[in-house]
């Protein structure tokens, strides 16, 4: 394994442990896709923009592969689906409890603390 291969290995170890922990498999663009949601800061995604995050880090995978991977992720318990109005949802990397406000003018997703 080339040092760039470990340093890869390193990175994706804890994120493999999470998708393992899930009961998924950690491909190699299910790990690519898993980096751009876990690492940081919660936040909301729909697909396309998730599929174009992708395309901007040079991740091979296609449109299609981002929505099964999201739908993946939440039957796994890992992202929080949410539907704002027919066939259009996001996915929230925040799974504990608490509300949405949508802003239909900015297409835009905010957090509502529970209480």
């Amino acid at each position: 394994m080339t040092e760039s291969g470990r340093d890869t290995g390193r990175r994706f170890a804890s994120l493999v442990k999470q998708l393992r922990r899930a009961g998924l498999r950690p491909t190699r663009q299910r790990l690519a896709l898993a980096s751009l949601l876990f690492e940081g800061d919660n936040r909301h995604v729909c697909a396309e923009n998730l599929f174009e995050d992708a395309q901007a880090g040079n991740i091979r995978v296609s449109l299609a592969t981002v929505y099964n991977s999201l739908h993946q992720f939440t039957e796994a318990g890992l992202l929080r689906e949410v539907t704002v109005a027919p066939g259009r949802s996001y996915f929230d990397t925040s799974v504990t409890d608490h509300h949405h406000f949508y802003h239909e003018d900015e297409g835009s997703l905010v957090d509502i603390p529970d209480d």
